[in-house]
């Protein structure tokens, strides 16, 4: 008998296939006391299984590339903690065994992370997934993970950790559906870069028996298990259509009336620039930058480490825009040399531009860097600084932009309520807002993106959130100036067209997204989007807004 459940769909296409479960968590170590002369060995068998997982995290890093890249080799520098590290010794020190300390150990930081507010307590899974590592190694078992099958499956778990979604072979996991997890956490946005269908939040995901039929509809965030025939036709035909629609719709956005609303792709770094030009992008809206600090959290990489990287990605898009944004450390994005240690709520605490202006030289090495980069490029280079909350913030940033001889836009990310609320007084100072919605939505609900359980305060689609984008996008059209989309909810096709309506002047996203929302784009007129705009935001709920802005878009 067919049955539905509901989730968070967060990567788009539908999936038809039996459930694989994820490989179950490590078992706890028995806690046996060891000699006081085998105390030695065992904190080089801990060290060279922590080096080893670590080399391991990196090396799935740089197969993956990109996003990928940044997430695992944050995982790595994870495994290598020295405070982590140091625990595990005094531990083998007093009778524990390796991985009884390195249990122990991860779970006393553990418990320091999940009470450390929520920003950081959406890094619980990362850590977990390292320990799991790490303790397999030592007990010489298989490592928890994706599942062998020489047959295609859905992949069902907790929650998946970014190595394994890293990694995820697209040709054997149809899609993969989770309890925990929101639509920003690292997995989902893995999965979009993948193309991979995904489903998460969905609770009891883990109580599907194996082998169970199910059909995941990533876009609605739908389960049916057990599909009956007439479902699993219906959902190939839409999946069809949709392919079809893809397939037709080519060349720069636009609504179907010719209005122009170009569509950029987010990148991590280089290895993400080959995805992004095979999807048509018409340039970058987001380059983030941290991959180039992430590689060691002690010092920032030289002006020409810098210079090399930015040049791979300015020259992929000649006469085109890249927008890139400058480092946004702090909060889940921790570097030694840069971020306080003992903050009691990293993510209000200094981030983002906060952090680079009490570390000038930081900052003047990367704008020299990006300069030096575009000098004599077509390229039409953007520059926006992360965590802007007021004019005060935007004036900073720009002056450190002229001070660095920078001939580029400088810009600033709205992410902070505060920066909605007045952004045609920050636009006094920069000239172009990009709207981060994850962030934006974090702080305007108090609601971590990385929590499955206050996901749906996350939902781009919340009304509330929908009013800040077109108080922004008000100002800027009021001043003159652009206003983008660099979030994740860019990359929701029908959300496209709804923020097209608010005036949103171009949409960034990762590449896979992109020929989604050019098709959808091209079905409607910039009236039918203003008007799936207004539907939207005289809802009360995300629900409500999703459905009203169908309604009017399906002419219902």
């Amino acid at each position: 008998m067919e049955t539905t459940l509901r989730g968070v769909g967060v990567s788009h296409g539908v999936a038809i296939g039996e459930v694989r479960h994820m490989g179950t968590a490590v078992l706890e170590p028995p806690a046996k006391q060891i000699p006081a002369e085998e105390a030695e060995r065992e904190q080089q068998r801990a060290r060279q299984a922590v080096e080893a997982v670590a080399a391991d995290l990196t090396a799935r890093g740089n197969l993956a590339g990109g996003e990928a890249q940044a997430v695992l080799e944050a995982q790595a520098l994870m495994a290598q903690d020295p405070e982590l590290m140091a625990d595990v010794d005094r531990r083998i020190a007093v009778g524990s065994s390796a991985e009884r300390a390195v249990y122990d150990a991860f779970a006393a930081y553990r418990e320091l992370l999940a009470n450390a507010g929520e920003y950081l307590a959406g890094r619980v899974a990362d850590l977990d997934d390292v320990r799991n590592r790490i303790v397999a190694r030592l007990l010489g078992v298989p490592m928890p993970g994706v599942p062998d099958s020489d047959e295609p499956y859905v992949l069902v778990a907790r929650d998946l950790a970014p190595a394994d979604t890293a990694l995820l072979d697209p040709t054997l996991v149809l899609g993969f559906v989770t309890e925990e997890g929101g639509p920003t956490s690292h997995s989902a946005i893995l999965a979009r870069a993948l193309g991979v269908p995904a489903v998460v939040a969905l609770p009891g995901a883990g109580e599907i028996a194996e082998g169970t039929l199910i059909a995941v509809d990533g876009s609605s965030g739908e389960i049916f298990v057990n599909p009956t025939e007439e479902r699993r036709t219906a959902l190939e035909a839409a999946a069809a259509e949709r392919k079809a629609a893809l397939a037709a719709a080519t060349g720069p956005g636009a609504t179907a009336d010719g209005h122009k609303v170009p569509l950029l792709a987010n990148i991590g770094g280089p290895a993400d620039v080959a995805a992004a030009v095979e999807a048509g992008a018409e340039g970058v809206g987001l380059f983030r930058t941290e991959f180039l600090f992430l590689d060691d959290s002690k010092a920032a990489p030289s002006e020409e480490k810098q210079v090399e990287a930015y040049l791979q990605v300015l020259e992929a898009f000649p006469e085109g825009r890249v927008v890139v944004r400058v480092l946004d450390a702090g909060a889940d994005k921790p570097l030694d040399f840069l971020t306080p240690a003992d903050e009691p709520n990293p993510a209000l605490g200094v981030r983002g531009l906060r952090t680079l202006l009490d570390h000038p030289d930081v900052l003047r090495t990367q704008l020299t860097a990006l300069a030096k980069a575009a000098n004599g490029l077509p390229v039409h280079l953007e520059v926006m600084a992360p965590m802007v909350a007021d004019r005060a913030d935007a004036k900073a940033f720009a002056d450190a932009c002229r001070e660095a001889g920078l001939r580029a836009k400088y810009g600033a990310m709205v992410e902070i309520p505060s920066a909605a609320l007045r952004a045609r007084s920050v636009l006094r100072e920069v000239e172009f807002l990009s709207l981060g919605t994850n962030d934006l939505a974090q702080y305007t609900f108090a609601a971590d993106r990385q929590v499955g359980a206050v996901s749906r305060l996350q939902d781009p689609w919340q009304p509330a959130l929908l009013d800040l984008v077109a108080l922004s996008a008000e100002a800027a059209r009021a001043e003159g100036k652009s206003c983008g989309v660099c979030g994740e909810a860019a990359s929701d096709p029908l959300l496209a067209c709804v923020l097209t309506g608010l005036g949103v002047t171009s949409l960034s996203m990762g590449a896979a997204s992109i020929p989604y929302v050019r098709a959808s784009l091209a079905k409607f007129t910039l009236a039918q989007c203003e008007r799936a705009a207004a539907a939207a935001r005289a809802a009360d709920s995300a629900d409500e807004a999703r459905n009203a802005a169908q309604a009017v878009l399906s002419g219902e």
